[in-house]
């Protein structure tokens, strides 16, 4: 009969009553199994039930045994397994809960994240219990593993044995359960007396643990003896036995080593407090992992220490006894070593010597200095010499990055392998110098702040991922003209056949003497020729893809036409540098050129090869010439570039030869002068400034016939037209007076000396005309149309009010001077609405508006790169547009057009569709890019250059 499950049974009768019911219900059914079929129906149901009897016992007895093995789990460790019923085991912590008090104020002060058991003792045992079943795993551990989880985080000395791989491995519950079976065995019921069987089992018990103590015995002393072997050190290490003096044997336990036993030679401590030789620890490290021989305690190289002084010195006063036969003097052991270098018959100078010669503890060999590695690697440097000049020729770099690699192999450290073997290569885990120039420039480095980054790269890494300065200077100098060699046919008049011609003084040929001209200015520039064929050669792959790309062969050598696109502008409110130099001006000049297209005459048809995508970058506009001068001087700009002038005259009546994919080809140049602003075209073609009665650079017009006839104009000026006036205005051939003179030539009044052609700069056009805008804008709040005759406080109660407006509306900041971003802001359907909320006749309202949206109409013509691909409709509308523009500032903004017009409305009405039929585009061909590098140049100047005023402009170059 099965006892009630209310009152828990022993675990003997627990073991009883499972193996009788087991058996019964077994027996049972192999009796229903064999006979059923043999007895009568009635006696057939009444075996059936009794069959589901002894199912539903056996179900009773299997979940009281579950519950007797979950009660048996409770009183072990789970992780060690030891029984809590022992009296120094008896303080338990559970698996699953947040740490104690105790551990919690330790992990505070080591700053440790872990606030539960589970993370502690993953860290600590490597055991991951959140996946654990109570039915299975015990919930408790005991004081013992909470002692060694403190000692890994408090680094003091664990005073308890815990074997290595000695955690618990946990298997469900069985009939042969190992947890049953040994609760039983170790449990005495005072209720119930001592059976015979009963003691056999506690004798049993008994004599098992004498065997088990036995065999942990025996199981040390293989471990010790196997570490001996492992370490072998008994010809380099001085035995116990040699001490002079009869020492306690804690005493020579506390200075031997706890691995070989003998003194401890070179001592190292680990972090749980254990002494060793440093050759015996690390080898036991190497063969039988990273723990403590003594105590398995997780320890690696990194973790050994020296111990403290104190224990060093009494390890050398140590008395021993010279192991050398016929020598029965006593000496310290730290002097030791010296001792048995003076001995004559010995074998092996390292006979019974440690490694730590010295009275100091061993160095590793990284942790010295560059001479002591070559004093301690002066033998094995002997022998690889040796063995390079014997093997490979004197290779001795090949032979140790050979040997380093293979060891790296063997270790698999696979990654520092591949660095070292692409070192090894020549391709190196650096950067390129070339590509370490473009991160210096494009960061906007100096020479000084890129070596600070070179340096700490190079000191926190210990690689040489940036490449210094003098590799940089070294791959700039491939990058500059004057690298490149090339011919011209015929030779270029007046200019050396030289071609290695880097930067140059922009004062450089220009005679002096005492009547000349002071010329106070700093300048900088390229041969122009040499300039060119640097960024023919940079286009190398553009040029060679195009010809693919048209099914030319990549051998015709040309010719081929090149045009060039010429820049020039001043730059103000450039700020003067400290330094020894001439006292510049506050501005400079910027002149620079972009390749726009590149053509080949092919069967009588010339095929397009290359068309910049973007002529308006600064990226592809070159610089050719930089001076600190004002655009304004004459004088200083024609000094200045009229040597660059005579370099394009000569190019234009020869050919470059230049080698480019392997084949030497013929180039030609045009070169066309559009990338400046009406001032300074004004300047170069010595005509009279903006001001002047004669408005336009393209025609004859004066100011009073382009108010009357605003659209029916044409081109007609010219460079060659220029000179010619410019003689008739010097020499008055017809001996007139002089605004009859100035009528002939039309407003020349200076020597032409550089050639532009005429057209329009897009940008300063688009400035030009929002500033007249502007001022429409601020006469339409006045009502001038009303009252013509206005204060000047007036007008300047009408700018702020219009300023002050748009602030609020438009977010627009009023500027002194008006630029792009300004002007593209300012030309727009929103900024109409907004001043017309401060006009208050709707007349006026429409007038403006319709205004507004003409120009918006035009705009794209102008500024697009090619207006016949961007806006085909605007381009053919344009001449209608004009019109429709021009007559309505005849008549309803008349009172500000009748009788003048500004040089950029006339431009605009008058000369855009003959522009665009000559050249295609005109914004295109504008001053923009020139812009964007004057933007460099003032970061350059700021950032990267020089403080000296003689190289600060050749390092912005």
């Amino acid at each position: 009969k099965l006892r009630s499950f209310e009152k828990t049974p022993s675990d003997d009768s627990q073991h009883i009553n499972k193996d009788q019911a087991e058996e019964a219900v077994s027996s049972n059914e192999e009796f229903i199994l064999h006979k059923d079929e043999a007895v009568p129906r009635g006696e057939k149901m009444e075996l059936t039930g009794k069959r589901q009897a002894l199912e539903e016992d056996s179900h009773a007895v299997k979940t009281q045994d579950n519950r007797a093995h979950q009660n048996n789990l409770k009183q072990l460790c789970r992780i060690c397994g030891v029984s809590f019923k022992t009296d120094c085991y008896k303080k338990t912590y559970p698996v699953h809960g947040p740490v104690d008090d105790e551990t919690l104020r330790l992990l505070r002060k080591k700053e440790k994240t872990a606030t539960s058991w589970p993370d502690l003792i993953a860290k600590v045992f490597k055991i991951d219990v959140r996946g654990d079943v109570d039915t299975i795993h015990p919930t408790q551990f005991c004081h013992n593993c909470w002692s060694i989880i403190h000692s890994k985080f408090s680094n003091t000395l664990c005073e308890v044995y815990f074997p290595r791989n000695s955690t618990m491995e946990w298997q469900p519950h069985s009939s042969n359960c190992d947890v049953c079976h040994t609760t039983r065995r170790g449990v005495k019921r005072k209720s119930q007396p001592p059976s015979v069987q009963r003691g056999k089992c506690a004798k049993t018990t008994r004599e098992r643990a004498q065997l088990n103590r036995g065999v942990k015995n025996q199981a040390q002393i293989n471990n010790k003896n196997l570490m001996k072997e492992i370490v072998n050190c008994k010809d380099i290490h001085l035995s116990t036995k040699l001490l002079a003096v009869d020492y306690p044997p804690d005493f020579i336990k506390s200075i031997s080593c706890q691995v070989c036993d003998h003194i401890l030679a070179d001592p190292v401590e680990t972090t749980c407090r254990h002494l060793f030789c440093r050759t015996c620890i690390l080898k036991c490290i190497r063969v039988m992992g990273s723990y403590c021989p003594s105590c398995w305690y997780p320890c690696f190289p990194t973790d050994l220490v020296t111990p403290v002084k104190s224990f060093l010195n009494i390890l050398d006063n140590l008395s021993i006894k010279c192991p050398v036969k016929e020598c029965d003097e006593e000496i310290l052991h730290g002097k030791y070593g010296q001792h048995l270098s003076g001995h004559k018959e010995m074998k092996d100078g390292e006979l019974h010597s440690y490694i730590n010669k010295g009275g100091r503890p061993r160095q590793h060999l990284l942790s010295l200095t560059r001479r002591a590695q070559k004093h301690r690697l002066r033998e094995l440097k002997r022998q690889v010499k040796a063995f390079a000049e014997k093997e490979e020729g004197g290779d001795i770099k090949a032979v140790c990055m050979t040997l380093f690699l293979l060891a790296l192999r063997a270790k698999n450290e696979h990654k520092q392998a591949d660095e070292l073997e692409a070192i090894m290569q020549g391709r190196g885990s650096g950067l390129h110098p070339a590509v370490c120039l473009a991160i210096r420039i494009n960061t906007f480095l100096s020479c000084s702040q890129y070596h600070k980054m070179y340096r700490t790269v190079k000191a926190v890494t210990g690689r040489q991922i940036f490449q210094p300065l003098h590799a940089l200077r070294t791959a700039e100098k491939a990058l500059l003209p004057g690298y490149h060699p090339f011919e011209w046919n015929p030779p270029l008049k007046n200019v050396s056949t030289n071609t290695e011609v880097g930067i140059i003084d922009g004062l450089s040929g220009l005679p002096l003497s005492i009547d000349d001209y002071p010329v106070d200015t700093i300048a900088k520039r390229f041969r122009y020729d040499a300039a060119l064929v640097c960024a023919l050669k940079d286009m190398e792959e553009e040029i060679l893809e195009g010809m693919k790309a048209k099914n030319l062969d990549d051998y015709l050598n040309g010719p081929f036409t090149v045009v060039i696109k010429e820049s020039c502008d001043g730059m103000g409110d450039v700020s003067e540098k400290h330094g020894s130099g001439p006292a510049v001006p506050e501005k400079a000049v910027r002149f620079s050129f972009t390749v726009m297209n590149i053509s080949i005459e092919h069967e009588n048809e010339s095929k397009r090869i290359f068309e910049e995508v973007k002529p308006n970058s600064e990226l592809c506009c070159k610089p050719l010439c930089l001076m600190l001068a004002d655009e304004s001087d004459h004088e200083t700009l024609t000094a200045i570039l009229s040597p660059l002038i005579a370099e394009r005259e000569a190019m234009k009546n020869s050919e470059l030869l230049l080698e480019m994919g392997g084949i030497l080809r013929t180039f030609r140049f045009v070169f066309r002068g559009t990338g400046y602003d009406e001032k300074l075209v004004r300047e170069v073609e010595g005509l009279e400034a903006s001001g002047s009665t004669y408005i336009c650079t393209l025609c004859d017009a004066t100011r009073l016939e382009a108010s009357q006839n605003l659209v029916f104009h044409s081109i007609t000026r010219s460079h060659a037209e220029n000179l010619e006036r410019y003689e008739v205005w010097r020499s008055n051939p017809y001996h007139e007076s002089v605004d009859e003179l100035r009528h002939r030539v039309k407003g020349v009044s200076a020597k032409p000396f550089i050639e532009t052609v005429p057209s329009i700069d897009a940008l300063h056009c688009d400035i030009g005309n929002a500033t007249e805008f502007y001022r429409i804008f601020q006469m339409e709040i006045g009502e001038l149309y009303k009252n013509p005759d206005v204060s000047k406080e007036e007008r300047k109660r009408w700018q702020l009010t219009l300023d002050k407006h748009l602030r609020k509306k438009m977010n627009l900041k009023p500027m002194l001077k008006m630029s792009g971003n300004f002007a593209r802001k300012l030309m727009s359907k929103e900024t109409v609405e907004a001043v017309c909320e401060l006009i208050t006749c709707e007349e006026r309202h429409e007038a403006l508006k319709e205004l507004m949206d003409l120009y918006l109409k035009m705009k794209p013509v102008w500024r697009s790169s090619c207006p016949a691909k961007e806006c085909p409709e605007l381009l053919c509308q344009y001449s209608y547009n004009s019109q429709r523009f021009a007559e309505l500032l005849s008549t309803k903004f008349k009172y500000r057009y009748e009788g003048k017009i500004t040089n950029y409305f006339h431009k605009t009405l008058a000369h855009v569709p003959e522009i665009i039929e000559r050249d295609g585009s005109i914004g295109a061909w504008a001053s923009e890019g020139n812009e964007s590098g004057n933007k460099l140049f003032r970061r350059f100047r700021k950032m990267n250059a020089r403080q000296s005023k003689v190289y600060e402009m050749e390092d912005v170059l």
